[in-house]
């Protein structure tokens, strides 16, 4: 399985913080009324043990109770205890329309990056893994945000207050309950150090997954009709019982931390209680202030077993988090020049200059490359596969950029073109087909939205698309789903061309774009390409060498370099590599 690539080192737990503050800035406003929210709820909460306190201390024995002064404090306890709930609830709104904000501005700032990204991203990452992103690690990070954001807020008011509070009470006991935090803290960092680790390990498995899963999904077809299921069945086990096992080791950890630092919180509960029993009996304490003590250490020490308890999703936030971010710092692709030359009007000559390129620089493909097409030349490419037959292609498209060497259009160099310049000088149809969820008329306007109905059927109708989109149910209105699953493969193939032949580009390239068509159709095809790129420049790539002919100009490529090149009867004569393709397929 393939491994997703980062560009920079993993980014540490503080710079995860670092990085999720600018996005939480932009919302400053549910920001201050979460913090609003917090105060007034911590203040009520903090109200109540003070209240309770006195009035315990009214209630000295039998027949000594105020119960005048008992009941205005029940009422007060009542009052407060209102506060607490409301805002406490206005926090827990707040701190979710916050979370959910800075997440849908995440989600979007990585879709964007998609676009940005090198074609060699996506050849070298599994589609899985990606989609694993966008889903899963942020839906991870909302949890733990939701969770963390309004623990973080509340709990550390409430342990200033508390502090506070205690020390209006007694110091000594005080300093006892204060030592206690860290060791607390101390014990809650060593689990989630481990469980960290773990959560990590857990998250490359769930994209490792996912990945495999889509891969598993887009080829069912395949899978069965080699019987291959149990052993893709055997595979999946496999990598789902590592899922496991890391799993139950991290939320192992996890559940260690509340627990653990609970004992420690219980130690110090008795140790308090104690201390307070011989104060009472020297009269240094009253049981009304002993109660108020006992509460607000608890309200001290809460905040730590809460974030303790929650630490598994805050954990798994922080490990995802830092998975986006890794992919938000992966390297773009080189920008567009600042100061772009313009093509209004792209007459169709096209130049390679000494190009050299390698998808791996240990294993070079094509080297000093030269080429030079004239405008409005068919210019036919075939050999061997893994030849660089589409690679010159992405270079021409700058879906990857050359090494050394340039490659010009009209004259101008590409890379001082904006690549929607560039792009919008071609079309392309391709051997792979695409096609989105939505109407069939969609998909063919897809490269000119404003497209009228006339000019889609009839780009339909040069395409011989027209005939079988009529048998449709809802003709040009069908749903297409699933990417074309609901169509067969040469029908999505007649799609994208007739999506070609709407935007009528001044220079075409087809690879392989009849692959998947029968013999019939495929001719009347090339009879309407025949007509479409009359007077254009094109490139064909074919492994039909049947349907190249009539080309202008047969390049024979073989390890990325020309080893043959002219006209179909010139190949053919000199008896070379051409002949040998040609004769590969025709011979009787």
């Amino acid at each position: 399985m393939k491994k997703f690539i980062t560009g920079k080192p993993a980014i540490k737990k503080s710079g995860v913080f670092r990085r999720l503050w600018p996005y939480i800035r932009q919302n400053k406003r549910h920001l201050f009324f979460a913090v609003f929210c917090a105060v007034l709820s911590v203040a009520g909460n903090l109200s109540g043990p003070v209240l309770i306190g006195h009035s315990i201390d009214y209630m000295i024995g039998v027949g000594q109770v105020d119960f005048d002064m008992v009941f205005r404090l029940i009422l007060l306890i009542g009052f407060v205890s209102i506060i607490y709930a409301v805002f406490q609830w206005l926090l827990s709104i707040s701190t979710t329309v916050l979370t959910n904000r800075v997440v849908r501005a995440m989600r979007a700032e990585l879709f964007e990056k998609l676009s940005n990204l090198p074609l060699r991203f996506f050849d070298r990452t599994p589609h899985g893994e990606v989609i694993s992103r966008f889903v899963n690690d942020i839906d991870a990070v909302s949890d733990g945000m939701m969770q963390g954001l309004s623990q973080l807020l509340s709990g550390v008011m409430t342990i200033l207050g508390a502090i506070v509070f205690m020390l209006t009470i007694n110091p000594t006991m005080t300093l006892v309950v204060l030592l206690s935090a860290p060791i607390s803290f101390f014990v809650a960092k060593l689990v989630a150090t481990n469980s960290q680790k773990m959560f990590k390990k857990q998250w490359e498995y769930v994209g490792e997954m996912n990945g495999y899963i889509e891969e598993q999904i887009g080829g069912q077809k395949v899978v069965k009709a080699f019987s291959m299921q149990e052993k893709t069945f055997e595979e999946f086990k496999a990598l789902n019982q590592k899922l496991y096992g890391v799993g139950l080791r991290a939320q192992f950890y996890a559940a260690m931390t509340n627990p653990s630092t609970r004992y420690v919180n219980n130690i110090t509960y008795t140790v308090v209680g104690v201390i307070a029993s011989f104060l009472a009996i020297s009269a240094r304490i009253s049981v009304g202030d002993i109660s108020s003590f006992l509460i607000y250490s608890n309200l001290f020490l809460k905040p730590f077993n809460e974030i303790s308890g929650v630490m598994a999703q805050i954990q798994s936030a922080i490990t995802c988090a830092r998975r986006v971010f890794d992919m938000l710092d992966l390297e773009n692709q080189l920008p567009d020049d600042p100061n772009p030359a313009v093509i209004e009007h792209c007459e169709g000559h096209v130049s390679f200059k000494h190009v050299s390129f390698a998808y791996n620089p240990e294993r070079p493909l094509i080297i000093d490359f030269n080429l030079d097409v004239a405008k409005g030349s068919k210019v036919a490419i075939v050999g061997h596969t893994g030849s660089g037959k589409t690679t010159l292609v992405n270079l021409l498209m700058r879906f990857y950029d050359v090494d050394e060497g340039t490659i010009e259009v009209d004259g101008v160099d590409i890379y001082h073109l904006t690549r929607d310049n560039l792009r919008r000088c071609f079309g392309m149809v391709l051997q792979e087909t695409w096609l989105f969820k939505g109407s069939v008329r969609d998909n063919i306007a897809y490269g000119k939205p404003d497209a009228t109905d006339e000019e889609i059927i009839a780009a339909a109708k040069a395409a011989h698309a027209h005939s079988f989109i009529k048998r449709l149910p809802e003709g040009y209105d069908t749903i297409i789903t699933d990417s074309g699953e609901n169509l067969s493969q040469g029908q999505k193939q007649l799609l994208t061309i007739a999506r070609v032949m709407l935007v009528d580009p001044p220079m075409l390239i087809l690879d392989e774009a009849t692959s998947s068509i029968d013999t019939l159709t495929e001719v009347r095809i090339q009879k309407a390409f025949l007509k479409m790129i009359e007077g254009r420049t094109s490139f064909v790539i074919a492994h039909r060498l049947s349907t190249i002919r009539e080309s202008d100009l047969i390049l024979v490529l073989e390890n990325g370099n020309i080893v043959e090149s002219g006209t179909h009867q010139q190949l053919l004569e000199k008896g070379g590599s051409y002949w040998e393709l040609y004769n590969s397929q025709f011979a009787k």
